[in-house]
């Protein structure tokens, strides 16, 4: 359907005044906000103690995270693709149910889970403590990422097909020896998008991790438990606006990792 000049005109103003409303004005306020004080007054906001603590412990997630995502990620994607099993279509409806369930649901089945009155509550006795603790928010932020390296990998697998694995079977080489010299090249673009997701996720990850969290400064407070601290309970708005920023920015980074990531895919292909 061709579409005369002022339609395109008139659709173009709608959707950049979209974008305009909703998007860059909120960032505009918060980026107003973080710097009415001057540069000065937001580098010692997000120098602080609690603030350096909650950086400290979103980046240890991640850390934690990353690597036990990518290794269940490519296990279930090649599962997935190459195999033929009872229970394929549950497994694939059990990766994708992050995406169906609110973030809280899943912190409030945690604690059902790992809570003193929990299913597997007794191992506090044992002194590990899961729920209101490092261990909880990891388990938290683990189940609402785990489908992004997957969803990655899969498509990569479907699209290089198993030939080169077969020739390889036939010329002696073991699976191991087939993994590290021709899928993983393969899916290596894929599997990086895939943990840049996973990163950007993480980092923005509320609410599973506020429900297993005691939110303490300097214990258990991630970058957006700071935010939501300090403008809730703590009433300091400027602080909680220079703690967005920080958000931000590491977002920003992520992004633009993504893009070039979205490219240099682009021209392997």
């Amino acid at each position: 359907m061709k579409l005369s000049a002022p339609t395109r005109i008139s659709l173009r103003v709608i959707a950049l005044g979209y974008l305009l409303i909703l998007l860059v004005a909120p960032l505009a306020i918060i980026l107003w906000r973080s710097f009415e004080r001057g540069i000065g007054a937001f580098f010692q906001s997000i120098s602080t103690p609690a603030a350096i603590s909650a950086l400290d412990l979103s980046l240890e997630i991640i850390v934690i995270v990353v690597p036990l995502n990518v290794v269940f990620g490519v296990i279930t994607a090649i599962a997935l693709v190459r195999g033929n099993f009872p229970g394929r279509t549950l497994v694939q409806g059990i990766v994708d149910l992050p995406f169906a369930v609110s973030p809280v649901v899943v912190g409030v089945s945690l604690i059902m889970l790992w809570g003193v009155n929990g299913w597997f509550g007794g191992i506090e006795n044992l002194g590990f403590k899961v729920i209101f603790g490092l261990p909880g928010m990891v388990i938290a932020t683990i189940f609402v990422t785990l489908p992004f390296v997957v969803s990655e990998v899969v498509p990569v697998l479907h699209e290089i097909g198993d030939d080169q694995e077969q020739a390889a079977a036939t010329l002696g080489a073991t699976r191991w020896q087939t993994f590290w010299r021709i899928t993983l090249p393969a899916i290596r673009w894929g599997l990086t998008y895939g943990v840049v997701l996973t990163v950007a996720r993480s980092l923005g990850e509320f609410g599973a991790v506020i429900m297993v969290s005691s939110a303490l400064p300097g214990i258990s407070q991630t970058l957006t438990l700071l935010v939501h601290g300090r403008y809730i309970n703590d009433h300091n708005t400027f602080g909680a606006y220079c703690a967005a920023t920080l958000l931000m920015g590491l977002a920003l980074v992520t992004l633009i990792l993504m893009t070039l990531l979205e490219r240099k895919r682009g021209t392997a292909k």
